[in-house]
């Protein structure tokens, strides 16, 4: 009796424990399905957050190396005005108008070749002796200009740059300036002013927005028009008495912006949120991460804005979808405990289905052994012809290099001779303690041979095989390559070029190589035609549709006969004289841009030629 007895109550105490483990454990899931979906979120907003700022981080840099680029290029050109003769003349004899006439003569030529504003020359007191726009009403001749900082820092033989508002033009720009001397003497001043407001231009990312401030935060470039000329944050009065004496931004009120929000965080940027002139106070303006970028020699700051919402937005979809998903295999899961009992009926249905798998795989597989042997004889062939195909493209490109040989020669022989006078100027400079001088011309040498292993480099790349493999390829990249390699003979054939592009880049699925060689060989066929022609003009038009891409390369020769029309892309045949072409150069070309999956075509004109080549576009990768 007694161990009955002892047995019968523990019965009772067993039984509950069951339901409250059952409890506990759907109350871990219920808690699991809550914090999962916050973790997402959290942990998709950091993520998408840091991408935004190493995206932002990467664009700024290339923003500030472009736009280094561009203001490095111009800093030669006043230092080489010390070296001409007339205008050394006129700041030693600043009555003779003969020399000065010569000299704004030559300062139009020269502003008209580096693409710059305006080129002038200033005396010891500040005055302007000559510039680029003395023919125009607004002409810097005659200007005091004395107040500018950039005059004043070159005429105490410090030479530098300035971003300022024009106040004769109201155009802004950045001027350069440098001292002229004579014999360790300064007679003046050579300044240059060059226009970099098209920078903003490729600078709008979406929602995304950048700015260009100087030291005391005034915003001179920027993608958001609303902001420029604006400030970052209130000058003080010292500050803008300074603006005021130099005329930094002639006539700009150079008001705040306004900020809704600003808060620093972790990693050294910044949570903006700058209010909208326009908008109302009750709406709420976008919070942006902020990325600066110094331009230390310049003493400027770029400023990168990510938009967050795209962040926000991932995250929120993160946590919807966290949510979902756990929901889902938790109806999974009681899915899989009903599926288990027709696991049974599967199996057997699957063992059927395998047997059927296999003796159809033995089928296959003998035919698959019959067609492989038909395939390797295929292949064979298609190899045989692809590599005959790379030989003549390639013995195209030697012919065209060939062809050109004699303009490329003379490209290069006037660096050489650059080269030699300059380091001839060194030796004597040297000889009479004239260090920063001879610190110029060392430099002046070194960027000679930059641009002379520049075209080498060119006729190296233009030279060698290309990759069979189709990418995004850069049109304007493409054509600038090209036109490395004939620009010494435009300025020989005194040929006027002209390219149109409808948008700052764009992208087409091909070879660069071998469309640098097709563009080139239409470039080449086209200065041939226009050799006896009185009006030598060769015009490159580039536009595109989401899926195509269309390049036409134009000139204003005497055109195509009808007989070259019908047999214009047949091997060997040429309208040039016996010895001057093979008759392969656009047989070969059409043959490239078919394989692209495009074509080559000639269009009909009014005047000249005018072939028409149509790609696949692609997308910037």
């Amino acid at each position: 009796m007694m161990p009955a007895q002892s047995s019968a109550p523990a019965t009772p105490q067993a039984q509950p424990r069951r339901p409250q483990h059952v409890r506990t454990v759907w109350g871990l899931v219920l808690l699991a399905g809550l914090a999962l979906p916050y973790l997402a979120y959290w942990w998709v907003n950091l993520v998408t957050t840091e991408r935004l700022r190493a995206a932002g981080a990467q664009r700024l840099e290339v923003y500030a190396t472009s736009l280094e680029n561009l203001l490095d290029k111009y800093d030669l050109v006043p230092r080489m005005l010390e070296l001409d003769k007339d205008v050394l003349g006129l700041l030693e004899k600043p009555g003779d108008e003969d020399l000065r006439n010569n000299v704004n003569e030559y300062l139009e030529g020269l502003n008209q070749k580096a693409g710059s504003s305006n080129i002038y020359i200033v005396n010891l007191q500040g005055r302007t002796q000559a510039a680029s726009n003395w023919r125009q009403k607004d002409s810097f001749v005659g200007d005091d200009v004395n107040f500018r900082p950039y005059i004043r820092n070159a005429l105490r033989g410090h030479p530098g740059g300035f971003y300022g508002v024009g106040t004769t033009s109201l155009e802004p720009g950045y001027f350069y300036a440098h001292g002229i001397y004579k014999n360790g003497r300064m007679l003046g001043v050579a300044a240059i002013k060059v226009s970099i407001e098209s920078q903003q231009l490729s600078w709008a990312q979406g929602a995304d927005k950048v700015m260009l401030v100087d030291s005391n935060g005034v915003i001179f470039l920027t993608s958001a028009s609303a902001w420029k000329f604006k400030t970052l944050q209130p000058l003080a009065a010292s500050v803008r008495a300074e603006l005021e004496q130099t005329r930094q931004y002639h006539e700009q009120a150079l008001p705040p912006l306004t900020l809704a929000h600003d808060e620093a965080l972790a990693n050294g940027t910044r949570l903006l949120a700058i209010r909208d002139g326009n908008a109302g106070l009750a709406a709420a303006p976008p919070r942006m991460l902020a990325q600066t970028r110094s331009l230390a020699p310049r003493d400027w700051t770029f400023i990168y804005l990510s938009d967050l919402n795209a962040a926000r937005a991932n995250a929120r979809v993160a946590f919807l979808f966290t949510l979902l998903a756990y929901g889902f295999l938790v109806l999974l899961f009681l899915f899989w405990r009903q599926r288990l009992r027709a696991k049974e009926d599967l199996q057997h249905a699957y063992d059927g289905l395998e047997r059927m798998v296999d003796e159809r795989t033995a089928s296959l597989a003998r035919m698959a052994q019959d067609l492989s042997k038909e395939v390797d004889v295929r292949r064979q062939a298609e190899q045989q012809l692809h590599i005959t195909q790379n030989e003549l493209f390639q013995a195209g490109k030697m012919a065209v290099l060939g062809q050109m040989s004699a303009s490329i020669t003379h490209e290069l022989n006037q660096p050489l001779t650059a080269l030699r006078t300059m380091s001839d100027n060194a030796v004597l400079l040297f000889e009479r303690g004239r260090m920063d001088d001879v610190r110029s011309n060392l430099k002046t040498i070194s960027q000679v041979v930059a641009r002379m292993g520049t075209i080498t480099g060119k006729l190296k790349s233009f030279a060698r095989k290309s990759n069979a493999e189709l990418a995004a390829v850069s049109i304007h990249t493409s054509i600038s390559n090209a036109l490395v390699l004939v620009e010494r003979r435009l300025q020989l054939d005194k040929v006027s070029f002209q390219l149109h592009i409808d948008q700052a880049d764009i992208y087409a699925l091909c070879d660069s190589n071998r469309l640098e060689q097709v563009l080139l060989n239409l470039m080449t066929n086209a200065l041939d035609s226009m050799a006896g022609s009185p009006v030598r003009e060769l015009r490159v038009d580039v536009n595109s549709t989401p899926q195509r891409v269309f390049i036409r390369v134009a000139d204003s020769g005497p055109g195509l006969s009808d007989e070259a029309r019908t047999r214009l892309f047949e091997p060997f045949y040429t309208s040039k004289p016996q010895g001057e072409g093979l008759g392969l150069g656009l047989a070969i070309s059409e043959q490239i841009i078919r394989d692209f999956g495009g074509s080559l075509q000639a269009e009909q004109a009014s005047a000249g030629a005018c072939f028409v080549i149509e790609l696949k576009a692609a997308q910037e990768t």
